[in-house]
């Protein structure tokens, strides 16, 4: 009974977070939402849970191409061009390490992801001064005006 409620608690409280985060948040959260369940997988792996990593590493290619979909190349120029490749080859590798039950692909991908969240997370002060000296008509695009992660 209390890992239901603490589960639901959860799912509360991340259910908000998302509603009241901003654009560049929202990155921030499919970014982590990502890590975590490559983490989840890899100890199915260890389990070998083969549905639940199946299960989990789909949903981790899904946020990826949710997070490749979001790529502003008109603002983003060749960085965007960069991350469009970039995820496109983390979904491969996370498809290669769904086949072959391979943790350090998976690592690989973590590893990437996790130096693009870096990069996103340092650009989070200098997204905020922007929408807050921004007349209100440029900030209302949903991406925020920035090459979205």
């Amino acid at each position: 009974m209390y890992e239901s409620g603490a589960k639901q608690y959860q799912k509360v409280n991340v259910t908000s977070e998302v509603l009241e985060a901003d654009p560049h948040r929202l990155i921030q959260l499919l970014m982590e939402a990502a890590l975590t369940r490559m983490a989840q997988a890899k100890g199915a792996i260890q389990r070998s849970d083969m549905q639940e990593k199946a299960r989990l590493l789909g949903r981790v290619c899904e946020i990826i191409q949710t997070l490749q979909s979001s790529l502003d190349h008109s603002k983003g120029g060749e960085l965007s061009g960069n991350l469009e490749r970039l995820y496109d080859y983390m979904v491969r590798r996370l498809l290669e390490a769904t086949s072959k039950n391979d943790t350090n692909m998976i690592d690989e991908v973590m590893g990437l992801m996790l130096e693009v969240k870096t990069g996103w997370d340092g650009i989070r002060q200098e997204y905020l001064q922007s929408i807050h000296s921004a007349p209100a008509s440029e900030h209302s695009d949903s991406r925020g005006g920035f090459v979205s992660a």
